[in-house]
């Protein structure tokens, strides 16, 4: 995916922090210290069996107190999609959000690893599905010339940087269940709504009603990597296969798990995400007051979503700043990682203002 770009930028002028993602952070240094330590230990059983992995397994098991199933893979697309098809079959469906990242971004993953099984969207405001939309499709044909649903997908924090409460997860669940569908999270930002809702993981997880979580550590600071975490274990048989199979499985796999450790340890975890929420609800204070900018929905988590005028758009990119504007729901995406500094949030407050007040004046 390319971002928008600006045209030759000044080299000792341009940003140096962005707001295009927050994959485009780096490694934060608890992770790194974890990683430098899996690497100090010398040989260690591959694929899954050393020390490290069994470990960091046992850390998720504490965090979500619960005896869960836990798996590694590269990245989030292969969660989501090797996820969804352990749910269901070929001739099943699965119901999302039309702004899910599993139909908007990851290049029909979940339909190829599932052999064919037909993503339903939903539409629901501020990004989130609801109850009424998802028993909608449900009963909207039940004839066997329709791919029968048996999974929803919710995405915590969602695409537009909202958040699911845990009354809203329960309700969905209760739907869910009723209808024998099973439900899976896509939590890339799982991090960030936790901090959001300052409730414990297991709350807006398996006591919630999810089946299967996609808990993402890339951006929150880890270098690589996703776990997937299954609240019922008989819904994780012979996933390893298709881990194995879809080429996910890492055969120096401490690399991968270990890390999980400088996150785990002291909840940094949860520290860094309530830094990056805190800095974009910065972002959003700073940004919500400049005329000709219009914020487009509540920033829950990390993300800010903003209108702006396209000449605006056009000065910021020459400035150096980059960011999405063809992400979700329309506007720019303006995203908040661990490492975003107030200087940067309030440098681009800055340089947004002085760009909007000059197009203003055209």
């Amino acid at each position: 995916m390319s971002v928008q770009t600006p045209t030759a930028p000044d080299a000792a002028s341009a940003p140096r922090e962005q707001f295009a993602s927050d994959n485009c952070a780096g490694i934060c240094p608890e992770v790194m210290r974890a990683f430098e330590r899996a690497n100090g230990t010398g040989h260690e059983p591959g694929y899954g069996d050393d020390g490290w992995t069994q470990h960091v397994c046992d850390r998720m098991r504490d965090l979500f107190e619960t005896d869960c199933e836990v798996f590694f893979v590269f990245n989030g697309t292969a969660a989501n999609s090797l996820a969804l098809a352990s749910l269901c079959q070929s001739y099943h469906s699965v119901i999302c959000h039309t702004l899910s990242h599993i139909e908007t971004d990851e290049c029909g993953g979940p339909e190829f690893f599932s052999n064919g099984s037909k993503l339903l969207l939903a539409d629901g405001a501020d990004g989130k599905l609801t109850p009424d939309a998802i028993a909608a499709r449900v009963t909207a044909r039940t004839d066997i010339h329709y791919p029968k649903p048996k999974v929803v997908s919710l995405t915590q924090s969602t695409e537009v940087g909202t958040v699911y409460s845990v009354e809203e997860l329960r309700a969905i669940a209760a739907i869910a269940k009723r209808h024998d569908l099973r439900v899976h999270m896509d939590g890339a930002r799982f991090a960030n709504a936790v901090a959001a809702l300052d409730v414990h993981p297991s709350e807006i997880t398996w006591r919630a009603g999810i089946d299967v979580l996609c808990f993402g550590g890339t951006k929150n600071g880890l270098p690589v990597g996703e776990a997937v975490v299954f609240f019922k274990k008989e819904l994780a048989e012979d996933f390893a296969y298709r881990v194995k199979q879809a080429g996910q499985l890492c055969s120096k796999m401490r690399f991968i798990s270990a890390p999980w450790l400088g996150l785990l340890d002291d909840d940094v975890w949860l520290k860094n995400a309530r830094h990056a929420n805190a800095m974009a609800l910065r972002l959003r204070q700073r940004i919500a007051a400049i005329p000709g900018v219009e914020v487009l929905f509540p920033p829950q988590a990390n993300a800010v979503f903003a209108r702006l005028p396209r000449p605006a758009v056009d000065a910021m990119h020459k400035l150096g700043w980059t960011f999405y504007t063809f992400i979700a729901a329309g506007g720019c995406r303006l995203m908040c990682a661990w490492d975003t500094t107030e200087a940067a949030v309030d440098r681009f407050a800055d340089d947004l203002a002085d760009v909007c007040s000059k197009s203003a004046a055209e």
